[in-house]
């Protein structure tokens, strides 16, 4: 997979592809020092939310917004977006609001001070970009982005316009990896030597076949429609093709595959766990598909290896192991390894999963007596405080918004997990092992 040439106003000026841009965008382009502030959102002001793109996860997490909003009168849909008329109109009349087959009019809302973006991976980056540009904050549904440049152009642009952007993975909300983080932190396991995950599934069908409505096309009338061309944006062109639209994640133009839709729930806790987020230096991943040779373009099964260099709690660096089957659900214990201890999140593996506790298991043949005084050598449980992590993303992106203070899940935890996922599908697709170059948010092929 090759990066991008486009910089960061070609980038947004790429929206050509679909139709002229929206005008503030391309003037903040123009002068990032006069990137819209935003509206001043007083402490009883109720935040308007849009969500562009309301296909089964957007629409999840728009009724997520409304029913957080609704229980502390915090926030309201005040609008949705889809190039798919029929998804526009369920969402519409659910929350009573208004409805666009054009993204760029929420965009241009003064009203709007949040947008979900819940669209496919290709349009993730642009849309958040955009949206920070008029002057919004953003819940970007993972994973991040699409490429690595776009890595580069969320960061920086975050950092110059001080929006607010908490990247959707929920789970990264539930308290057993805040309570790992202290457990290391303090150290219950020594240096940390590997971290691993898993993320499996199994079906019939084959994940993401999702259900294709037939009657729907670019041809098509009525609540039918589908705006193909809106939707490829800039990606290559096609003729519409069901499967690609409601099964985009088999695509590599749209989607990494396993690696960037199940991974990232994975790498982004690893990444608190570990006390600071890490870019990796070396990424390798290998797979294929073995079971779902249905026309698919991204392997049904994937795994890949990362090295990380030293950190505040492995002083000669550490590695990770992530694998995935989408054709067997027998997932491998969540766990990071130390010299002294491991400490298990998640015994089962399921890393959207609750549990009541995290574990950590003494190396009783190394411990010094310091550390035998201080745990001792048999396992140690730790509670876990038990809520729905959905909700309080939602919320804690909703009060992160009006205190100005970095969210649970920010742009720069999220460029980290990003960068070792969105690496290890170019490793697999180049079939070669690639480094990391951090200064410059890319792949290469020798060590930097």
């Amino acid at each position: 997979m090759s990066e991008s040439p486009l910089n960061r106003r070609d980038f947004v000026r790429g929206a050509a592809a679909v139709g002229a841009t929206v005008g503030v965008a391309s003037n903040a382009l123009a002068n990032r020092n006069k990137l819209n502030p935003g509206r001043v959102i007083g402490a009883n002001d109720r935040i308007q939310v849009a969500a562009i793109g309301v296909g089964g996860r957007g629409t999840y997490v728009a009724r997520a917004f409304a029913k957080v909003g609704a229980e502390k009168n915090s926030c309201q849909i005040v609008a949705v977006s889809d190039v798919y008329q029929k998804r526009v109109n369920r969402n519409k009349e659910a929350h009573k609001c208004d409805g666009y087959l054009d993204y760029r009019e929420i965009i241009a809302r003064k009203d709007v001070d949040a947008v979900i973006v819940a669209t496919p991976d290709h349009w993730h980056a642009k849309q958040a970009l955009e949206a920070m540009d008029s002057g919004k904050d953003v819940y970007l549904e993972k994973p991040m982005c699409h490429t690595l440049d776009e890595v580069r152009q969320l960061t920086q642009t975050v950092r110059e316009s001080k929006r607010i952007l908490q990247v959707g993975s929920q789970t990264t909300s539930s308290d057993q990896w805040h309570k790992a983080k202290k457990a290391i932190a303090e150290g219950m396991i020594g240096d940390m030597i590997l971290s691993q995950g898993s993320y499996h599934r199994n079906s019939v069908e084959g994940e993401w076949n999702w259900p294709i409505d037939p009657a729907a096309g670019p041809n098509a009338k009525g609540e039918d429609y589908i705006d193909w061309k809106m939707w490829l944006g800039s990606a290559q062109k096609r003729e519409f093709d069901a499967d690609r639209f409601f099964r985009f994640r088999k695509y590599w133009d749209y989607s990494g595959g396993i690696a960037t839709d199940l991974f990232f729930h994975v790498a982004a806790p690893m990444n608190i766990c570990w006390g600071q987020p890490q870019f990796p230096t070396r990424v390798m991943a290998a797979g294929g598909t073995y079971v779902f040779r249905d026309g698919r373009e991204v392997p049904d099964t994937f795994h890949l290896i990362a090295e990380y260099g030293p950190g505040p709690n492995s002083k000669n660096g550490h590695s990770l192991v992530l694998t995935s089957s989408m054709a067997n659900s027998e997932h491998i214990p969540g766990l990071i390894r130390g010299h002294e201890g491991t400490l298990i999140m998640v015994e089962e593996g399921r890393f959207e999963g609750r549990v009541d506790y995290i574990t950590v298991k003494p190396e009783g043949r190394v411990v010094k007596d310091a550390y035998k005084t201080k745990w001792g050598t048999e396992p140690v449980r730790i509670p876990v405080e038990q809520f729905d992590s959905m909700d309080t993303h939602v919320d804690n992106f909703l009060s992160s918004m009006r205190t100005r203070q970095q969210p649970t899940l920010p742009v720069e935890t999220a460029a980290c997990a990003q960068a070792v996922i969105t690496t290890a599908v170019q490793s697999y697709r180049e079939g070669k092992v690639k480094y990391y170059d951090a200064k410059n948010y890319k792949s290469v092929d020798k060590p930097v």
